[in-house]
């Protein structure tokens, strides 16, 4: 009867009271849902950006084997970076920005400002995924340039502009999306660490407060709920954009 009730409160949203703030534990994580949105949505468009305009720039830099030291170097550099784990990297920018530099506050605080605030948590989401996407990218670009349409376009002397903008972009967008998906559900993880590095008030703050310190099993399983629901939702929302944008990720209809 126990398990029942709890499924069933479950079911309209109700995971039982905080242990400490004593009221419903859902709005206890409903309050810090904005705050890792805010900083992982911002750190998904950027690196989306900013990895294909990489991956592809570099790719068209050294089609047919061309400045062999810059692709080496590339993949050098991204290979590194892209490896660095994400608690690091948000320890290293507070090093460098924040005590060295003083240029950037090392923690959340209202006297900030929120976008202050949020341009670490935000770079150290960002460089490693921004790393990995150009890697992909990269290697989709070199192939989308050998494919016979493409030759067929450069063989037009159409404009450079026009030639990757138009012929290879809109294919290397179905990569980019089916990613972003992918790296969006794993910045969920990444961020509740480097929420805990800059005390960004996120889900990050709330579940290590409620393990770690309160014991507050209401709100654990509410927030981890949240996240679960969240990353489904994600899911969901990449592959009804795949689909309308390629129809064949939906697969071949069969007669």
């Amino acid at each position: 009867m126990q398990l029942w009730t709890y499924v069933a409160g479950i079911a309209q949203g109700d995971f039982g009271d905080s242990y400490r703030y004593r009221v419903p534990a859902l709005d206890v994580v409903a309050t810090a849902v904005p705050f890792t949105l805010s900083i992982t949505l911002t750190a998904v468009l950027l690196l989306l950006a900013l990895g294909i305009a990489l991956g592809m720039g570099v790719g068209v830099a050294t089609r047919g084997d061309r400045h062999r030291w810059l692709d080496l170097s590339f993949n050098l550099v991204t290979g590194f970076v892209s490896s660095v784990p994400t608690y690091v990297m948000a320890t290293a920018l507070v090093a460098v920005f924040a005590i060295t530099l003083h240029w950037l506050p090392p923690a959340y605080s209202p006297a900030y400002g929120f976008g202050q605030a949020a341009i670490l948590p935000v770079a150290a989401l960002t460089i490693s995924g921004t790393c990995s996407v150009a890697r992909i990218v990269r290697r989709e670009t070199a192939v989308i340039l050998e494919q016979d349409y493409m030759r067929t376009a450069r063989g037009w002397r159409l404009p450079a502009l026009w030639l990757y903008a138009k012929h290879m972009l809109p294919n290397l967008l179905t990569t980019a999306l089916t990613l972003s998906g992918i790296i969006l559900t794993a910045l969920l993880g990444s961020a509740l660490i480097t929420e805990a590095v800059f005390a960004w008030p996120g889900l990050g703050g709330v579940i290590v407060q409620a393990i770690a310190v309160d014991k507050d099993y209401p709100v654990i399983r509410a927030a981890v709920f949240v996240i679960g629901l969240i990353s489904l939702v994600i899911t969901l929302v990449i592959d009804v954009i795949l689909g309308l944008i390629d129809p064949r990720t939906l697969g071949e209809k069969r007669g």
